[in-house]
């Protein structure tokens, strides 16, 4: 009988199943191992079961036991690991300033340092640099300013402040405006510098001191002229008449090498010209600070403060109809000062000794009142109180009558917050 359509065309399908292939086996994926399973100890919580005999219920409790007391154990804990403990800033930079001055105690009697020094070169404790970096700053001097990236005239500033002779006469923001404009000159050898109009650092080569020394005219002649080559003795300019002043350079053991310094920020006049020089004993490159450089920055920064202080006294209330030359009489006699929050600035019945200026933050005013308070005996005691009574605040001033009258101040001012003012004392106002 012949079969249909549609079971015909299931039985074709299902032999096509037949003869299709089955597919290929594939590789199970391997299982990882968790780290933190103690294996050993699984297979010893697996096999607590009736091992204590049959199943009362004294043998499941104790069974129940050995597993909780077991189960613990198949985990494996990581031993803690304590965070470091860090030394705080400041005790690191007071074992290193102690270190620094352990070492000052221990060259004390190093004749070396001594000598190096009274001879105007660097100390053995400014010497922190390596030759790479050395080398380094040599190239970024070499160099005109405009042409210096914001790192190397970073480079130039750390340089210049390892030179204890530099670092003792100039503020670390004008060692840095200054390191900014310096450049390197080369002398070739037996040039004489002249050091009366900058102060002056040898980078390269070495030079000697010129020094003046005096002969006594009524000695004899040839006496005068055996002065040993190797003295080095130096006279006070104001010595007699009788004395002849001449230009003397000392031997080879007087000798100005790399870093070492001459000169001087301070201009000087040229009856010290000789004072201040050296002779160059090779091609030296000198680093030059000009001395007016330095009165310029100087005079730019008084001229900055004390417009600083023209506008403060201006904006204060009491001094908007000042005429400017009455406040440039009282420019020149403020100086700033800084005070802590919750400083006491005046004290209530005292006189006080400046007048100020509020340059920024505030300051409390209080009042010192006496007041009456009752008691549980029926009695009254009288008790002082500080009641507050305003804010000073900036561009506000206080202190004028009590200094100009000498009457007690009567109230009470205590800092705000962090408060920097300007203040006159007294004894220039009187």
């Amino acid at each position: 009988m012949p079969l249909s359509s549609l079971p015909a065309a299931i039985l074709s399908h299902m032999i096509a199943i037949d003869n299709v292939p089955p597919p290929p086996l594939r590789k199970l994926p391997s299982l990882k191992m968790p780290k933190n399973i103690n294996y050993g100890q699984l297979d010893v919580l697996c096999r607590i079961r009736g091992k204590y005999g049959q199943w009362s219920s004294h043998s499941m409790l104790a069974t129940h036991e050995a597993f909780m007391a077991q189960y613990p154990k198949i985990f494996l804990h990581k031993e803690p690991r304590l965070p470091k403990i860090f030394k705080p800033v400041e005790e690191r930079k007071l074992r290193k300033e102690t270190r620094e001055s352990q070492q000052h105690l221990d060259d004390s009697h190093n004749i070396a340092v001594h000598v190096r020094k009274a001879r105007g070169g660097s100390t053995l404790y400014g010497e922190k640099y390596t030759p790479e970096v050395f080398a380094e700053f040599l190239d970024i001097v070499r160099k005109l300013p405009i042409e210096r990236t914001a790192h190397e005239h970073n480079v130039v500033w750390k340089m210049l402040k390892t030179i204890p002779e530099l670092t003792s006469q100039l503020k670390d923001e004008h060692l840095r405006t200054l390191s900014k404009n310096i450049i390197s000159e080369t002398w070739i050898k037996g040039s004489t510098v002249y050091g009366n109009d900058g102060f002056y650092i040898i980078l390269k080569g070495q030079a000697r001191p010129r020094i003046k020394v005096y002969k006594n005219l009524l000695e004899d002649t040839k006496s005068t002229t055996s002065l040993p080559s190797h003295s080095s003795f130096i006279f006070d300019e104001d010595f007699p008449n009788s004395l002849l002043s001449g230009l003397y350079v000392p031997s080879h053991d007087i000798v100005l090498g790399q870093l070492s310094t001459f000169g001087s920020l301070k201009i000087t006049p040229e009856m010290e010209l000789e004072i201040q020089s050296v002779v160059t004993e090779d091609n030296c490159e000198i680093l030059k600070i000009p001395a007016k450089e330095y009165e310029k920055l100087k005079l730019e920064k008084v001229k900055s403060e004390n417009l600083q202080k023209l506008k403060l006294i201006r904006k204060c209330p009491y001094y908007m109809e000042w005429p400017t030359l009455s406040i440039y009489v009282l420019i020149p006699l403020l100086k700033w000062k800084k005070f802590p929050p919750g400083h006491v600035i005046v004290k209530s019945g005292n006189i006080i000794s400046f007048v100020a200026y509020i340059h920024s933050g505030y300051c409390n005013i209080y009042r010192s009142i006496i007041g009456i308070m009752k008691l549980q005996t029926k009695k009254v005691k009288k008790i002082r109180k500080l009641v507050y009574m305003g804010t000073l605040k900036k561009n506000e001033s206080f202190g004028e009558i009590s200094v100009l009258l000498q009457v007690p101040f009567p109230c009470t001012v205590i800092a705000g917050t962090e408060v920097e003012v300007a203040i006159i004392e007294d004894k220039d106002i009187l």
